[in-house]
């Protein structure tokens, strides 16, 4: 942190009290992205029949998210901002995408590949996954701790959220501290339906980056 920086915190300090300082190392830059835990190990298969593992992501800033193709209510939104995210760091050799199909019984490699070709996704290690069925939804709901399952009674049959999660090039979720007034809420992922969060896993994105 610049002199400046810290000739700015003593100020508000002698102003505003201890309090303050939270939120004026946030503007200022000073908070690091949280940390969470390390994304477990997986296998799986992308549109080109490829093989697709932690391996292939290392060294390598990525986003995840669990979907459908046939999925009839939040998915093609939350893919409509996935390309807004892909465009903004395309042609970036460390930045990637993973989008887990949650139907891989019907989500084919070839079934995903023309998915990825109709949404615009061009990037080339935006990987869209396909396994065994118990390993995908062990992935999403022991790994991520995000629910995926089937049920017949909603639109589309399965259930999965919205939420985008956030990876470091050493494979660790992160994410950021929200400051609402004078609180200040630690979040785990990002809403993938939102775009004011949107923008903030895009600003967190170019920190780990640099990282």
């Amino acid at each position: 942190m610049k002199k400046n920086s810290y000739i700015a915190i003593a100020f508000v300090i002698l102003i505003f009290g201890i309090w303050a300082i939270p939120k004026i190392l946030n503007k200022l830059g000073g908070n690091e992205l949280l940390k969470f835990e390390q994304v477990p190990s997986f296998e799986f298969t992308n549109q080109d029949k490829k093989k697709i593992t932690n391996a292939d992501f290392e060294g390598k800033v990525y986003v995840v998210e669990f979907f459908f193709t046939s999925c009839p209510t939040i998915c093609p939104q939350m893919n409509e901002n996935m390309v807004k995210i892909q465009n903004e760091f395309y042609g970036n050799p460390d930045f990637g995408i993973a989008s887990v199909s949650i139907d891989p019984e019907r989500d084919t490699p070839e079934v995903l590949k023309i998915y990825a070709k109709e949404k615009g996704a061009t990037l080339k290690n935006w990987h869209f996954l396909t396994g065994e069925k118990s390993k995908v939804y062990s992935f999403s709901n022991d790994g991520f701790k995000l629910y995926a399952g089937e049920n017949k009674d909603v639109e589309g049959g399965f259930e999965h959220s919205g939420l985008f999660a956030l990876i470091d090039k050493n494979g660790f979720i992160r994410s950021r501290t929200v400051i609402n007034g004078e609180m200040e809420n630690p979040i785990k992922f990002y809403n993938g339906l939102d775009e004011k969060e949107v923008q903030w896993i895009k600003e967190d994105i170019k920190l780990l980056l640099k990282e």
